[in-house]
């Protein structure tokens, strides 16, 4: 039986990885022995955790400053790694703004674009190439419980997670043949420091660790092409999917959006499930 390293690695990029579930990737991969690629824009606490990886899974480890929201740096990235044989990637960086559409400018929500499509898009595509060329290899995105349905006061970043949820789909049927598997996880609200930083106020609501996430995400690689890595968000996927039409699921969660961030006219975070 392929383990996990000789199927994925020898190294994994993981983009967006300087806390929460960037971090739990890189340490969980880590610990199925991968080498480990951290690409974040605060590439000092991307630093701090890639030694402390290095110590505590006895992997090599490397940390990259990368802004990806910026067209250059993901060119720059695929450059720099090329010589690097990577054989997984695991896009988890995200941007969202948290509030009424029209409470943030046209600029903030082309940003939210750029690093929850373009950036997936683009490694995706780079790296991916490579993967056919050798015959094996991973690609993981992150979607998101949002990109079921449209929803309220992140309208434009559900939206973002629709397209990485149908690429990402997309994508297995059309590598599978080349030996490439691709997974997308629809993570729902996660224990990581952006969305507590967002103060939800809905109690009620489900809140998933980072470690969960990544476990789970992972052991489903190479068996599905989408994972909803709790119970609660595979039985959410099959009420909305098979129990309710559209417009009684989105009028749903925007109920439940409404009621976790009722006194927010405005929130901007850099990652959201």
């Amino acid at each position: 039986m392929t383990s996990f390293a000789d199927r994925y690695g020898p190294w994994v990029v993981v983009a967006g990885a300087s806390e929460g579930l960037g971090e739990a990737f890189a340490r969980d991969c880590a610990a199925r022995g991968l080498n480990v690629v951290l690409i974040a824009r605060r590439v000092e606490l991307a630093q701090q955790l890639a030694d402390d990886i290095a110590i505590t899974a006895g992997v090599q480890t490397r940390a990259m400053r990368a802004d990806l929201a910026v067209r250059e740096d993901l060119d720059r990235i695929l450059a720099d790694l090329a010589d690097v044989d990577v054989g997984l990637l695991i896009y988890n960086a995200a941007f969202s703004v948290v509030g009424p559409f029209w409470n943030f400018d046209i600029d903030t929500h082309l940003k939210e674009i750029d690093v929850n499509v373009r950036g997936p898009l683009v490694l995706s595509h780079g790296f991916g190439a490579r993967f056919r060329t050798r015959g094996r290899g991973g690609i993981v995105l992150l979607s998101s419980m949002g990109a079921l349905q449209g929803m309220v006061r992140v309208a434009n970043y559900s939206a973002t997670k629709a397209y990485n949820l149908v690429l990402a789909e997309g994508l297995w049927a059309e590598l599978r043949d080349d030996g490439v598997d691709v997974l997308v996880s629809c993570a729902g609200a996660t224990r990581t420091p952006n969305y507590l930083a967002s103060e939800p106020q809905d109690a009620n609501v489900p809140v998933q660790e980072p470690a969960q996430v990544a476990v789970e995400t992972l052991n489903a690689l190479g068996k599905k092409p989408t994972v909803f890595p709790a119970p609660v968000l595979r039985f959410t996927h099959f009420a909305f999917r098979h129990l309710m039409g559209r417009r009684t699921a989105v009028r749903l969660m925007a109920y439940a959006s409404n009621r976790t961030y009722k006194e927010q006219d405005s929130y901007s975070t850099g990652d959201r499930r």
